[in-house]
Parts: structure tokens; C-alpha cells; sequence
């Protein structure tokens, strides 16, 4: 086989920024900084919002933790993530209150609801939560609006550590189109950054490892202020917490500079259990390909698998469409973020999050990148990170079962090669000239060539 003619096509492909970038591994330091990555690796784990919207509880939260640590944790999901609105007393489904009166500290910084959270109580905020998450072995997650609670400013709150309060630096005019909770941010105003750092300094003496903070990605440009402080607040802290910037779609001329500042960000709105939101994602992450690295995840959004939406249905996906999800999440290398209920969690779902040669393509792979090859169909490769052979990933798109295949030598790979099928667990024998599969709809196959 000729890998050096199938390096020269990767890059051929439109990948040329990533060949130095996919050299790095996990414990490299950043040239820049002088400090180890931040999720050099594509982040696992699990989050609220697919199946408890707002309202998770610490009791169910517990639940949640423990399951995840016996079942998810031994194949690598290891950040448990609490989802939107841990602050709001009232939360009650995927809507919000119109005038939310959020759990604050005299600092105007959210705390987790103590009548959801009660070990919150007496202003302990995440830290014993956190300190259990860590106990099972595994880091701690919550979600975070963008801005400056709009009860802080009401209340005209003072801002930790300085003279100004909360009205010197809400921006009113700066708002979430979807949520009611905060005011932006003025980060030219004395006092903006001090009031970031304060908040990111709670969230790491909890023992927080990874923020999601929402209603940052778009618009972009005009919240690439809040982004950078978002950052700078974190460096501060000294704990290495990821940060992972939402909803989008995040320009991808944008990329340079969300990678500089974040480790996931968000390519498309929030991904639920449609074909359709599932086939743009295709798209999306091949758009993608030259931001994809270590350090540096465009983010297809949470897994909607098993029981979801407050337990009144299962995902709508098919089984092939499951396999499809988790195909293309594992070639391009998207955040394995799993968002069904685990309290419900069945053996096929389990089996599907947990294959063990299909997690190694999303945990330790290079080069990832699509094919062009046909229409109607997908192709995508990917060099594993041993540099023995090669990944290939076969997608039929299409409403109609169909024959899907690739030619060697379009990889610029010289036959004959043996194929193993990653989904099967078994291997297939020798081909020639070329790789394909009878692929049902909306259905997708993942070899590793050899």
C-alpha cells in the first residue's frame, strides 16, 4: 500500500492546517502559552438538556452521575454536565419564565437554586455536587448564559473586588432572542472584565472542569468581546476548565479566532432526533475540516439517543440513522456528548455509545476528512493515530437502499487491502480496487483498512 500517496491526497483535500496540528497529543504543550491543551482529545461525557430541559434536580443529578460512572465512564465518557437554568427555582420544562427571579449571590452571580440543589445551601453553590461527580472519576459540567443577570442589574448589585456595580456595565441593548435571563456584557466598560473573572473565579473554586456557555456563538462578531473575556476569566483562575461556546452556527470565517479562545464551539443550532438536522450536519463539519485539531473541536451538538424530552418519547431515529449519527460524529471527530437519560439507558443504545473500535476512530484518529466522490452519498477518511492504515467511513444519504464505495486509488491507496468493519467487530477480507457496501437508507458503514 502507498500511505505516502494517501497523505498527499489528505492534504489535497483541503486539510493542509491540520497535518501539523493532528502531530500533537495528549500531554503536548501549546508553543504559545507553555501550557498542556486544554481537551486535546474530542470531549465525552453527558449533559442535561435532551432529556431534563430545565429541570434537573440535585437528587436526579446523583442518579444521573451514578449510572454514567458504571456504565458510560469505562469507554471514555467521563464530563457530567448540568444543563441550563440550575439557578431558576421555577424551572419547569423547555420554555422559560418570562421574569425569572434566579438564585443570586450579593455579587450578582448565579447560584444553583437551593430548593433544587440543596446542597447549595448556605452559599456552597456546585462544590459538593462537583466534589461527588469527582469522587466517581469523573470532571463536572454546567451551563452558563452569556452576560449579566438582568435581576443583578435591577438590583443594581455591586461587581466583586471593584467600585462599580452591575448597571455601570450591562449592555440593554444586548440580549438573548430566546432566553430571558441576562444582559450582555460592555466589555469597554470599567468593571466588565472584573465581573467575568468573578464568575469564573466561583465556578473553579467549585471544582467546575468544563463550561458551556450559551448565546456566544451568534451573533458572532458581536459577542467576540464576551468570548475573549470568557477566556481571559479562565486563564485566571488557573484551573484548566474547557470552554465550549453555544448555540451556533458559528461563522467558519470565524474559526481562527474561536479556536484561539474556546475548545468546542457549537457549528449549527440545537441538533434534535430529525434526518434533516442530521444530513446538514454533513455539511457542516466538512466546512469544518480545516479548524479540527487537538485543542480545537467544532461541535455537531449533544448525542438525542434513548429516552429524551422529559421522558415522554425515545429518539426518532432509526437504527441506521443511530449508526449514521455516531459515524459521523466518530470520522470528523465531533464531541461525543451523550444527552438521552441514562436512568433508561437500553442494552442497543449502550451498545451503540460504547463500541470500542468506533470510539478510537473519534478519540485517536488524523487527517479526518471528506471525499467527494458521488452524489447522493458521503465518503469520509481518517489516518489512525498509529499510522498503521486507514479509516473510511461510507454514508448512503439517500431514501433508497444503494451500493456505496470508494476507489483505492481516490484515497491514493494501492491495493490489495484487507478491510475490517468496525460496527461488526470482523474482518472482511481483501479487496483490490475498491471498498463499498450495500447500504440501506440513511444508513452508513466504518472499515478500517489495512
Amino acid at each position: 500500500m502507498n500511505w505516502k500517496a494517501s497523505r498527499r491526497d489528505m492534504l489535497a483535500g483541503g486539510v493542509a492546517g491540520l497535518a501539523a496540528a493532528g502531530a500533537v497529543r495528549a500531554g503536548a504543550t501549546s508553543r504559545e502559552e507553555g501550557k498542556a491543551i486544554l481537551a486535546p482529545r474530542p470531549p465525552m461525557g453527558w449533559n442535561s438538556w435532551n432529556s431534563f430541559a430545565t429541570t434537573i434536580t440535585e437528587a436526579q443529578a446523583r442518579e444521573t452521575a451514578a449510572i454514567m460512572a458504571e456504565k458510560l465512564l469505562p469507554s471514555g465518557y467521563d464530563i457530567f454536565t448540568v444543563d441550563i437554568q440550575w439557578y431558576e427555582p421555577e424551572a419547569s420544562s423547555y420554555t422559560y419564565n418570562a421574569k425569572p427571579k434566579p438564585a443570586m449571590d450579593a455579587y450578582g452571580r448565579m447560584i444553583p437554586a437551593p430548593n433544587r440543589f440543596p446542597s447549595s445551601a448556605g452559599g456552597k453553590g456546585f462544590t459538593q455536587l462537583a466534589k461527588d461527580v469527582h469522587a466517581l472519576g469523573m470532571k463536572f459540567g454546567i451551563h452558563v448564559m452569556r452576560g449579566i443577570p438582568r435581576a443583578a442589574v435591577e438590583a443594581n448589585l455591586p461587581i466583586l473586588g471593584t467600585p462599580y456595580r452591575a448597571a455601570d456595565i450591562a449592555d440593554r441593548t444586548s440580549i438573548c432572542s430566546w432566553n430571558p435571563d441576562m444582559y450582555g456584557v460592555d466589555m469597554t466598560r470599567p468593571g466588565a472584565q472584573a465581573y467575568y473573572d468573578s464568575i469564573f473565579r466561583l465556578y473553579a473554586d467549585w471544582g467546575v472542569d468544563f463550561v458551556k456557555m450559551d448565546d456566544m456563538s451568534r451573533p458572532y462578531d458581536a459577542h467576540a468581546p464576551e468570548i475573549e473575556a470568557a477566556h481571559k476569566a479562565i486563564q485566571a483562575t488557573g484551573r484548566p476548565i474547557i470552554l465550549s461556546l453555544s448555540p451556533g452556527e458559528t461563522p467558519v470565517t470565524r474559526g481562527d479566532h474561536v479556536r484561539k479562545y474556546a475548545q468546542m464551539w457549537r457549528i449549527s443550532d440545537d441538533f434534535w432526533d430529525d434526518w434533516s438536522m442530521l444530513e446538514a450536519q454533513f455539511t457542516r463539519l466538512e466546512n469544518w475540516t480545516p479548524y479540527r485539531g487537538p485543542g480545537s473541536w467544532p461541535d455537531a451538538d449533544m448525542l438525542p439517543l434513548g429516552r429524551l424530552a422529559l421522558g415522554e418519547r425515545d429518539t426518532r431515529f432509526t437504527p441506521d440513522e443511530q449508526k449514521t449519527l455516531m459515524t459521523l460524529w466518530s470520522i470528523a471527530r465531533s464531541p461525543l456528548i451523550m444527552g438521552g437519560d441514562l436512568r433508561h439507558l437500553d442494552a442497543a443504545t449502550l451498545a451503540l455509545l460504547t463500541n470500542r473500535e468506533i470510539l478510537a476512530v473519534n478519540q485517536a484518529s488524523q487527517g479526518n476528512c471528506p471525499h467527494f466522490v458521488e452524489d447522493g452519498v458521503r465518503v469520509w477518511s481518517a489516518v489512525p493515530d498509529d499510522g498503521k492504515g486507514r479509516y473510511l467511513a461510507l454514508f448512503n444519504t439517500g431514501d433508497k437502499a444503494r451500493e456505496v464505495g470508494v476507489k483505492l486509488r481516490d484515497l491514493g491507496i494501492d491495493g490489495p487491502v484487507a478491510v475490517r468493519d468496525l460496527w461488526e467487530g470482523k474482518t472482511m477480507g481483501q479487496q483490490a480496487e475498491r471498498v463499498s457496501a450495500m447500504l440501506p437508507p440513511h444508513g452508513a458503514a466504518l472499515y478500517r483498512i489495512s
